[in-house]
């Protein structure tokens, strides 16, 4: 590690801004090759990444619990703070323990994207279906006799008549359908 850990922003300035620190690091220290590494924290690094990518800059990623367990090695503190991690992190990459990450781009970024998002709502979708039964199933036990499935005709009838209440007093009409 030749300089000393400094927040970067979260922003194009802010990536920008890094760019011209290693930039200004290399000439001053004569280097032709840089690597950055990073410990993967949810989503912020990938911006980071899609950055360096566009400029040329390896990106190496160290595992969390790589990063956890040489801290407790060194001093045998779990402490977090910055400048600490990024002196942990800078020595699992020197020493090699590290991985690539992988950069999708292009239709695979965006079938990634896709199939995300479509899993996610599944999910929500399916934790609303359960939250419905179990309203039904405690304010209007009937309904699911009358409508097994939550049909298009179902949803209707629930919008405007969510409780038993709402049906009380209203005329109702039998309908004998031949399809």
């Amino acid at each position: 590690m030749l300089k000393k850990p400094f927040p970067v922003l979260q922003s194009r300035e802010g990536l920008e801004w890094l760019y011209q620190c290693i930039v200004e690091a290399m000439k001053e220290f004569g280097k032709t090759e840089v690597i950055v590494g990073i410990e993967p924290t949810g989503h912020y690094w990938l911006n980071l990444a899609y950055f360096l990518d566009e400029k040329g800059i390896p990106l190496v990623m160290t595992n969390p619990m790589h990063v956890k367990r040489s801290k407790e090695l060194d001093d045998n503190l779990p402490t977090k703070h910055d400048a600490k991690d990024a002196l942990v992190i800078a020595r699992l990459v020197k020493d090699g323990r590290f991985s690539y990450p992988r950069i999708l781009k292009g239709m695979e970024a965006d079938l990634r994207v896709g199939a995300t998002f479509r899993s996610k709502l599944v999910e929500e979708q399916g934790a609303i279906r359960n939250q419905m039964i179990r309203w039904l199933d405690r304010y209007f036990p009937e309904f699911s006799q009358v409508f097994p499935s939550f049909g298009k005709m179902a949803l209707a009838v629930l919008e405007y008549t969510p409780f038993p209440s709402d049906l009380a007093g209203k005329e109702l009409y039998r309908c004998n359908l031949k399809l």
